[in-house]
């Protein structure tokens, strides 16, 4: 069995059609949360993790179930449930998506947990550690220790594309869809390959050009648009 593994995905529609249409066959996917924030896509990202593919753009294979998905600190802003020291350029990101989103897409966002099992419990998936949401746990801070019964632990939120495989299981963060920070502008996305426990870690190009425009045309600050260009 193989999944694709999604995580901030940040509003970056643009990203996140690339990583779909570069995605090789997979049996499903998952998601490690940030649907929302910082770019302005926020709507169409949300509808597109719902499987709700009416009204996006044609040509991309868009998921048509919902995919298993946690609330990532982004998520949590936008749908109210918590303050969050955000820059300026992530508090622009969230009062938009507040201000795009339909009470529909609000209450799903408010409704995901911060932890899922899928695959018969083998597969948690957290944004930022198994016990604070919050946290960024960065590739230095990898090891066994992070993993319970799983045998596979999926984490987000660092933006950070990396992984490690020990006797106990994986530990896995697939990087960031819609706003890499590991000088790697390409989004990024992982492949999980549960019986073998292996990950292909995957990038992909797309138009920066575009989502920067984008960007500018929403009225939200440019350095969102410009620091994809250099993957920061």
């Amino acid at each position: 069995m193989k999944l694709g593994v999604l995580s901030d995905i940040h509003g970056n529609r643009v990203a996140l059609a690339a990583v779909l249409a570069d995605m090789p066959a997979v049996d499903g996917l998952v998601c490690a949360g940030d649907v929302v924030g910082y770019n302005p896509w926020h709507a169409d990202c949300v509808d597109a993790i719902r499987g709700e593919s009416a009204g996006l753009p044609e040509g991309v294979p868009w998921p048509t179930d919902e995919v298993p998905t946690v609330m990532g600190n982004h998520d949590r802003a936008v749908a109210g449930e918590t303050p969050f020291a955000f820059n300026g350029m992530a508090q622009a990101g969230v009062e938009h998506a507040t201000e795009q989103l339909s009470d529909e897409q609000l209450a799903w966002l408010a409704a995901l947990p911060d932890e899922r099992r899928v695959c018969d419990g083998r597969v948690k998936l957290v944004h930022g550690h198994p016990d604070d949401p919050d946290h960024y746990t960065f590739p230095g801070e990898f090891g066994p220790d992070l993993l319970g019964d799983e045998d596979v632990l999926v984490m987000g939120h660092t933006h950070q594309q990396h992984h490690e495989v020990y006797d106990e299981g994986v530990v896995l963060n697939p990087g960031s869809v819609g706003q890499p920070r590991d000088r790697d502008h390409r989004a990024a996305y992982a492949v999980l390959d549960l019986d073998e426990l292996t990950v292909e870690e995957r990038r992909v190009e797309y138009d920066t050009s575009a989502v920067i425009d984008a960007v500018e045309d929403a009225g939200l600050p440019r350095e969102i648009g410009f620091r994809l260009t250099q993957g920061r």
